[in-house]
């Protein structure tokens, strides 16, 4: 399976999951857990949909209609440096907010 969009939120997630359902499109919604386990920041790119390989390419062109864009081409590797820079800023709130409790905490217990 490949991952065809990702949504701002579940409920966004969900409407793209039926759009591509009602063209006959296997779809599979990911990341319901994800936003829960995050807490009081904020939830981005969490939820996504997901299609079999063999309908990606017809999914993809479904989801730009709904996004209201025609892409010319499908540049992966223009998607996968936004993918892998979303993780790393990820990363980074997620090591920052551990070391504000380390250190809260250690202070606090002085």
């Amino acid at each position: 399976m490949k991952i065809v969009y990702r949504a701002s939120d579940i409920t966004e997630a969900e409407i793209v999951k039926g759009m591509l359902l009602a063209s006959n499109i296997e779809a599979h919604v990911s990341g319901f857990y994800l936003q829960g386990g995050i807490g009081e920041t904020a939830p981005l790119d969490l939820a996504m949909v997901h299609v079999p390989d063999a309908d990606f390419d017809r999914a993809r062109e479904l989801v730009r209609e709904y996004e209201g864009t025609a892409a010319e081409s499908t540049d992966t590797t223009a998607d996968n440096e936004k993918v892998e820079s979303s993780r790393l800023r990820k990363l980074a709130t997620a090591i920052l907010i551990i070391l504000a409790i380390t250190i809260l905490s250690y202070w606090v217990g002085l």
